[in-house]
């Protein structure tokens, strides 16, 4: 009897929590990131293809990142547009 009441009482702690993951995992998904407040527009014209470039050197890696979006000083939420002969491309990140 007691076996069959612990079981019963650790599968009900076990619903619990990963109901409670699930909830937490929803609130993060479905976050949206703040509105841009700019937007910037690039046209690339059409034109030959020049010779491609040497790879550059890897840069260091970065601090971890917040969980929130946040971008940082200087730089404001927005979309950059870039206009080239293969169609319109959006991009939403910090600019400047």
């Amino acid at each position: 009897m007691i076996a069959g009441r612990s079981v019963k009482v650790v599968m009900g702690v076990s619903l619990v929590l990963a109901a409670g993951s699930g909830a937490i995992v929803a609130v993060a998904i479905g976050q949206t990131p703040p509105a841009p407040q700019k937007t910037v527009t690039v046209n690339i014209p059409t034109g030959a293809t020049g010779p491609q470039g040497p790879p550059g050197p890897a840069g260091p890696q970065g601090p971890p990142g917040a969980s929130a979006f946040d971008c940082p000083a200087g730089f404001v939420p927005g979309e950059l547009v870039l206009n080239h002969p293969g169609g319109q491309v959006t991009t939403y990140g910090c600019l400047k």
